[in-house]
């Protein structure tokens, strides 16, 4: 996803002054979006990320928001290097983080530190800027209620796109009834605007070699704290003791389980969105669930 490593590379050095060494760039696995280098320096390895330049909104994006988890100091997250446009390409330089294996502890460490990331408090949902899930927009416009917010700039945004693809057929029709029905389905349910990650599947935190958490790769603002822990749950990776540890620290409230699906389908939309059809089955499910849950 980058045409000139070399240039790249050479434009981030000068930006940064840190003096890389482009001829050990070593591409690193598991994005789908963006292609991943670990580059070696006199101090020592970083992390690079490449994408056209058009893309430069969302590295800009995602450096705001790792720089915003990091603040919060629940669970680290890497330091921002630099960011930039080289040519065609733009890049993202960011801490490596050597790998390790997560243990009970880890898992634990990680449940007590995203509750603790979810004590920073926003004073509305929302975020100060738009920014990305995945390689769709998020729109983060602040917003006082939590219900209008989730309706309008989450579950709106997905349907509209869908429609547009025509991809959907006739969920468009119930997902636009389902968000009529949201503040319905989230009465008497009055969130705190918790600081969230945003898109904390399991490919989104990794253990250093000392076997503490990080997270990266995060689409921040302020949210229920619900709707995190909802997206651990959808694609699995979580075990029971970073629950437990998450539970003990602050408990949720009754009916997260209910919200857990409202909150999900946000992601089940968006990967139809991205990836096709097949995540089209999994979107009607839930949708039909949720109405009726409200007599629809």
């Amino acid at each position: 996803m980058t045409g000139d490593l070399a240039g790249v590379v050479a434009a981030a050095a000068r930006a940064t002054g840190i003096a890389l060494e482009p001829g050990r760039a070593r591409p690193v696995g598991g994005g789908c979006i963006n292609a991943a280098w670990r580059l070696e320096s006199a101090d020592g390895p970083v992390f690079l990320k490449t994408n056209s330049a058009r893309r430069q909104d969302m590295f800009e994006a995602e450096a705001d928001g790792l720089a915003a988890l990091a603040q919060a100091g629940g669970v680290r997250a890497p330091a921002v290097i630099g960011t930039g446009v080289a040519g065609a390409d733009a890049w993202l330089m960011l801490e490596w983080i050597e790998p390790g294996r997560a243990t009970a502890a880890t898992e634990e460490a990680l449940g007590r530190g995203l509750a603790l990331q979810h004590r920073a408090r926003g004073q509305a949902f929302g975020w100060h800027r738009d920014n990305w899930i995945g390689a769709t927009p998020q729109e983060n416009s602040a917003t006082g209620d939590w219900a209008d917010f989730f309706a309008q700039h989450r579950l709106v945004p997905q349907l509209d796109l869908l429609e547009i693809g025509g991809l959907a057929g006739g969920l468009i029709a119930n997902g636009r009834r389902l968000v009529e029905a949201v503040p319905e389905l989230l009465a008497g349910h009055a969130p705190a605007a918790s600081l969230l990650h945003g898109d904390l599947w399991s490919g989104n935190w990794t253990t250093d070699a000392a076997g503490d958490p990080w997270l990266y790769d995060p689409a921040v603002y302020y949210g229920d704290r619900e709707a995190d822990l909802a997206m651990t749950r959808l694609f699995g990776g979580f075990g029971q003791r970073f629950y437990a540890a998450y539970e003990d620290a602050w408990p949720l409230p009754t009916g997260a389980g209910l919200r857990a699906d409202l909150y999900n389908l946000y992601h089940v939309l968006n990967h139809v969105n991205l990836f096709g059809s097949g995540y089209l089955a999994q979107a009607r499910r839930l949708v039909e669930r949720l109405l009726s849950e409200v007599g629809g």
